[in-house]
């Protein structure tokens, strides 16, 4: 696409975008919008930086992709629900999302994306990875996409593997919330087709994914493993900086992420708003 409102600034060779010549406090005409939503698609994650936005400009621009959904697991700010805020204060050496994962793929209908707002940053660190799912799609041989056509795989909320999601989370200084949720999971195609672009992407949330459908998790462990660790391949991510007043929306349809905990001994507070989908479940 030609972007005649917007500039765009290649964030890596595989991924992402920095966009410039927006104020997402002001209303934005139609053609700016959807040269950022073309920009989405093509980029995967998309960067704005030296916002200054308040909860009701953030949830503003979030729907205009789509419904906000509340996190299950953490209560939102009490006057805007659909926002919680991720803090880790200079004591704390666990930090949230510290994992591979594509956000709530526990869910029937996994949100379309995820937006963080940076009010407190780090000197140094704090940044988000991300991973092209279509690239790890691509790149897999032609005997092993004929394999996993089809294939459903059990994403799970417990996180089984880190104690399970009710100790971790209580864990946390959160204001927790719906922990009888906490063993919630749904099957999903493990090759997913995005309802816009049509391409393929391998839906690997790492964190989540529990086993086959038809497996036991003893049987899917060796090929989810491989999976797990090649949809995470340098070649195809991107490194997302942070500092006060960055915007960052990525299509949770298509990308996992982790939030990289190297900042211990300073403060790093985000308002995070869930994207929901308009796909009928799969």
């Amino acid at each position: 696409m030609q972007y005649k409102k917007i500039t765009i600034n290649p964030l890596s060779g595989a991924m992402g975008a920095e966009i410039e010549g927006v104020d997402l406090s002001q209303r934005l005409d139609n053609q700016t919008f959807d040269e950022i939503h073309q920009a989405l698609l093509e980029n995967l994650v998309i960067i704005f930086h030296d916002q200054t936005l308040g909860p009701n400009e953030c949830k503003a621009f979030a729907r205009k992709f789509g419904s906000l959904e509340p996190y299950p697991f953490v209560k939102g700010l009490p006057e805007h629900p659909e926002i919680f805020e991720i803090r880790k204060e200079p004591d704390e050496k666990r930090n949230f999302g510290g994992k591979w994962h594509s956000d709530m793929s526990f869910t029937n209908m996994p949100p379309m994306g995820t937006m963080l707002y940076a009010l407190e940053v780090p000197s140094k660190g704090g940044d988000t990875m991300l991973t092209n799912l279509y690239l790890a799609y691509d790149s897999l041989s032609d005997g092993m996409k004929e394999l996993l056509e089809g294939m459903n795989a059990e994403y799970s909320a417990a996180l089984k593997n880190s104690g399970g999601r009710v100790a971790r989370m209580n864990s946390t200084r959160f204001d927790v919330a719906n922990l009888d949720r906490a063993e919630e999971c749904s099957f999903h195609p493990i090759i997913r087709t995005h309802p816009q672009t049509n391409k393929k992407a391998l839906y690997i949330s790492a964190a989540h994914l529990a086993r086959f459908e038809d497996m036991t998790v003893e049987e899917s462990k060796p090929l989810l493993d491989f999976l797990r660790e090649h949809a995470s391949e340098p070649d195809f991510t991107c490194r997302v900086p942070y500092r006060k007043g960055t915007l960052v929306l990525w299509d949770n349809r298509c990308t996992q992420h982790r939030a990289l905990n190297d900042y211990h001994g300073e403060r790093r507070v985000m308002h995070r708003l869930t994207i929901g989908s308009n796909e009928v479940p799969q």
